[in-house]
């Protein structure tokens, strides 16, 4: 198998991320664009984890499945809350055992179930460590270019990120729609000493209904972004929305690349025609 750091290492990386289904339906759609995009010639591919153990099953049966049956590199995500040490040591060993060595360590949301409880970890820094003292893993962590929404302000939210990547093997960032943001983030690691790669995340803006959760998600849609998307919609509707969604993540993968940022990190949604579309126009992907 392939460890995401060592492709780091090589060069760019170009990568999809995926949630597991929840019935047959999800999982008919998945494996259609699972289908659709494995002839891009992603580096790898990660699939979240929202926790429990139904969540656990599916992840890993999703990541194990693609080590099985395809030629793709898969990441497996874990989150710390709603776990004890002991368990989380024990979903580690159960993906090395199933041949997973690349790992995206989260801290993850708070449960909406109050029985779940709240865990032993309180940061994605001691799961980072815990993985570490298995062994065997390529570590990545998640990055708020706008900061995490728990922290007091950016620069206690840069502090803490640049702790924990110096732990890990490299970042993934939370979508984000202006190429400051990530520059802003990387330039604020280098000043605390990190340069390990983040990788930038990337999801087009494909309906105007999203916008507002984008914002709770802690990814505001920024205000000329929305007058662009509002006039195509007057336009042209909803479908010249997605045109208009694609094209402005196109641009900005574009502004990306040229400031030399280490990959592109695609958020699917478990679909494949918008970042089929982004590729064709950046020219990726293709022999």
């Amino acid at each position: 198998m392939t460890r995401i750091g060592d492709l780091l290492d090589k060069g760019k990386t170009y990568s999809f991320e995926f949630f597991p289904p929840k019935n047959d339906a999800e999982q008919a759609t998945l494996v259609t664009t699972l289908r659709e995009l494995e002839p891009l010639n992603p580096s790898f591919v990660s699939v979240t984890y929202r926790g429990g153990a139904e969540s656990r099953k599916r992840t890993v049966d999703l990541v194990t499945g693609m080590l099985q049956t395809t030629n793709l590199v898969p990441m497996a995500h874990l989150i710390c809350v709603a776990h004890t040490r002991l368990e989380l040591a024990e979903i580690l060993v159960d993906l090395r055992k199933a041949g997973i060595e690349n790992l995206m360590a989260l801290g993850g949301d708070p449960p909406t179930d109050p029985e779940a409880g709240v865990g032993e970890f309180a940061h994605a820094s001691e799961l980072v460590e815990l993985a570490r003292a298995i062994g065997g893993f390529s570590i990545g962590v998640a990055a708020q270019p706008s900061g995490h929404p728990l922290s007091p302000d950016l620069a206690a939210d840069r502090d803490h990120l640049a702790a924990k990547l110096a732990l890990a093997d490299f970042g993934v960032t939370q979508f984000f729609f202006e190429a400051h943001e990530y520059t802003s983030l990387v330039a604020d690691l280098v000043e605390r000493g990190v340069t390990k790669p983040v990788l930038p995340g990337i999801m087009p803006v494909e309906r105007l209904s999203s916008i507002p959760g984008m914002a709770r998600m802690g990814a505001a849609v920024p205000a000329w972004m929305v007058e662009r998307l509002e006039a195509a919609d007057a336009r042209g509707g909803a479908e010249a929305v997605r045109r208009e969604g694609i094209a402005c993540a196109t641009e900005l993968c574009e502004q990306l690349l040229d400031a030399g940022v280490p990959g592109l990190h695609f958020y699917t949604l478990n679909r494949s025609k918008a970042t089929r579309e982004i590729y064709s126009a950046l020219g990726l992907g293709q022999n």
